[in-house]
């Protein structure tokens, strides 16, 4: 039995969630999004909240139950509140600025990157080594943040790159004279 499929998903004040077949729609202050549940699981409108269930007692069945009660959950809270993610810059000369619709980060390439910003997501930069990512998608927000964070990962002797702000960094000894 999952723990957390058990529980009912509750929709939020001044969201509204309707079930129409295996699509959940939600629709709230900041947008509107939907999700197509699997045919593995049963989901329905119950006091107040989203009721997920498994069709059956089969292992493939037990094991979307879970993973699509957080998926609602996920779509409630992002059309009510959204999400958000932080990337911090460490090293000499990186930087980032918008411009545009676009992200430039300089990141010690002989060229700066440009980062096109796609549409639902909102970038920020309130410092120059520091860029603040959201939206309502809380999957969309998180391939952005990774993909931004991937054009220069942390490296493990002096730290440099791009990180998620709380990230810690294994730092490795560098030479022995």
């Amino acid at each position: 039995m999952s723990r957390i499929g058990k529980k009912p998903v509750p929709v939020p004040a001044g969201v509204t969630a309707s079930v129409e077949g295996q699509t959940v729609k939600a629709k709230g202050p900041k947008g509107e999004l939907n999700f197509v549940v699997n045919d593995e699981v049963l989901v329905k409108m119950e006091d107040g909240g989203v009721k997920v269930d498994p069709r059956d007692a089969s292992k493939e069945a037990r094991s979307k139950w879970g993973m699509s009660r957080t998926m609602i959950a996920n779509i409630l809270t992002g059309v009510k509140d959204g999400f958000e993610k932080r990337l911090e810059i460490n090293g000499v000369g990186y930087r980032a600025s918008l411009q545009g619709k676009n992200l430039q980060l300089a990141l010690g390439f002989s060229h700066d990157v440009l980062y096109p910003v796609p549409e639902g997501i909102q970038i920020q930069v309130p410092k120059p080594t520091e860029i603040v990512i959201s939206g309502i998608d809380k999957q969309r927000v998180g391939q952005v943040a990774a993909e931004i964070r991937e054009y220069r990962g942390p490296e493990p002797y002096k730290g440099k790159g791009v990180k998620y702000a709380g990230e810690r960094i294994v730092r490795k000894e560098g030479k022995k004279k």
